[in-house]
């Protein structure tokens, strides 16, 4: 098994290695290149990220990552991260990619029409600003290979670099994580 992680706009900080540590991730896919962008607030990434990759670039930087693993992948994303492996998940040709983890990804909204060739479980939090999770959630759990949940936590739950990141969020949730992929 490949167990990959698709940052969020943060890129590949320290916190996202030890998290792949944790769960004994062969890699990080990340839309920077490699390089730490050490973004001071998550308007500037946000901004950055808009500005200079986009949602359609990240997909394709995912699939050139993913493309050379052997074997069953998994996939575990967060935000912007969740919405590539969610964008990329209605490609049949990816037939090494057994499952996507995807943490609240908001951008899905706007890509609902899509169905996944692979496993995909949602997990979203218990608020978004600008839709209603709750109707997305029931929406897309009636989809074929898609399990969607609502979560207590908010968007960014699992990085400390989020406003919203909560540390016992990210502890049950490592445990849950770590027990799925064994």
């Amino acid at each position: 098994m490949n167990l990959v992680l698709v940052s969020d706009i943060f890129g590949k900080t320290a916190a996202l290695k030890a998290l792949a540590e944790e769960l004994n991730a062969q890699s990080i896919v990340e839309p920077y290149g490699g390089v730490d962008m050490a973004f001071n607030s998550e308007q500037q990434a946000y901004e950055y990220f808009s500005q200079h990759i986009g949602l359609d670039e990240y997909v394709a930087i995912l699939q050139k990552a993913i493309k050379p693993l052997a074997g069953n992948i998994i996939l575990v994303g967060f935000s912007v991260g969740a919405s590539a492996i969610w964008s990329m998940s209605a490609h049949p040709a990816i037939k090494t990619i057994v499952k996507g983890i995807c943490f609240y990804s908001s951008q899905i909204r706007h890509h609902t029409e899509l169905n996944s060739a692979f496993e995909i479980e949602l997990i979203f939090p218990h608020y978004e600003q600008h839709f209603d999770v709750k109707a997305l959630q029931a929406k897309l759990a009636t989809k074929p290979n898609v399990s969607a949940k609502c979560v207590d936590y908010l968007h960014g739950f699992m990085n400390p670099h989020s406003n919203n990141f909560n540390q016992c969020a990210y502890d049950e949730t490592l445990t849950v994580l770590s027990n799925k992929l064994i």
